[in-house]
């Protein structure tokens, strides 16, 4: 088949996820196509990448250049219904959705679907539960992870590491206020390392968003205990910091329909504790990979438990790994074949 992916928001390509930090969405934008082109499919991908490039089979192309093919039989279109208009002449249209299932259906949008009837490519079941479908064809594709993430080993460091990687505006001031008052008292060693991009700017003096300045001067302040703020890394350095550590803490948020470091940390090894929020319960094995809590008591015990008993955070940390073994890039390219048959 001839694919055609086309994304229409930052400027990434396929190398940008190994050398910098990339969201979630975009990196699954990313690792589709190579993992389509190793199946024997001819694809090809315009977005907002600075040039022309060729990358594990697939050719890039830049929205800049205007080009755009005559014809394909699958057009996928990320996020924008308005894409669904790319190309002329497709086979079949596929609107790839990574956001609230609520969205879609909005007017315009429903407009759209309702004139191309594209298979809607969801990437959690809480996406299905809040979107009426009414006749609409949908299908399931669930992220995938990188290999970063699949090789190697965990490596709890000493003294024992909490991981957070959540926005700063889903639920990073619960969390801290959380640790402070719950979670530390019982692992009164344990450091609590923070990976987000707006605090790290904040720690190094710089200007930040008005709306995170207070957030900031709290998880600045915590320092005494065992805060600590840091950079987002490309996947290679996310994957040692997931190794190192004992509990990725996940607060979620209730839009959250990726939870893509969630299943990264999962897929090094790394038990967590999450909220029942958004598609955040799918992403684990409740009770074998990590916990889903169900209040805030749980929450801070669970946390606790995962950072002081050895025997827990090892068999959990097994059932993490092997949870997203099979979950590669090549088996959703398999399953995305089957759903544009």
């Amino acid at each position: 088949m001839h694919i055609t992916l086309v994304d229409d928001s930052i400027p990434f390509d396929g190398f940008t996820a190994a050398s910098r930090p990339l969201g979630g969405a975009e990196k699954a934008f990313a690792a589709l196509p190579g993992a389509l082109a190793r199946r024997g499919h001819t694809v090809v991908v315009f977005n907002r990448c600075r040039w022309g490039m060729f990358v594990e089979g697939v050719q890039w192309d830049t929205l800049t250049d205007g080009r755009k093919p005559l014809r394909t039989d699958v057009l996928v279109a990320f996020r924008k219904p308005g894409l669904l208009e790319f190309v002329r002449h497709a086979g079949r249209r596929v609107l790839w959705w990574t956001g609230p299932g609520r969205l879609l259906d909005a007017k315009p949008v429903r407009e759209v679907l309702e004139s191309h009837k594209p298979l809607v490519l969801l990437t959690a079941e809480a996406q299905a539960t809040q979107w009426r479908a009414n006749g609409l064809a949908a299908g399931l594709l669930p992220a995938a992870v990188r290999q970063d993430f699949v090789m190697g080993e965990p490596k709890p460091e000493t003294p024992p590491r909490a991981i957070v990687t959540t926005h700063p505006s889903h639920g990073l001031e619960w969390l801290v206020d959380l640790w402070i008052t719950r979670i530390r008292p019982h692992a009164p060693t344990a450091q609590l390392h923070i990976h987000s991009m707006t605090m790290a700017r904040a720690a190094e003096g710089s200007e930040i968003e008005q709306p995170f300045r207070a957030l900031a001067a709290k998880v600045l302040a915590a320092r005494g205990h065992g805060v600590i703020v840091e950079r987002p890394q490309g996947d290679h350095l996310m994957a040692a910091a997931f190794r190192e550590a004992r509990v990725h803490l996940y607060p979620g948020h209730a839009d959250d329909m990726g939870c893509y470091t969630l299943m990264e940390s999962q897929a090094c090894g790394c038990p967590a504790v999450v909220r029942r929020l958004g598609a955040a319960p799918e992403r684990v094995e409740d009770g074998v990979s990590a916990y889903v809590a169900p209040d805030d008591d749980a929450f801070a015990n669970l946390a606790a438990l995962l950072l002081n008993d050895d025997g827990v955070q090892r068999s959990m940390a097994a059932g993490a790994s092997a949870l997203y073994k099979p979950r590669t890039w090549e088996a959703a390219a398999e399953r995305f074949e089957a759903m544009v048959k």
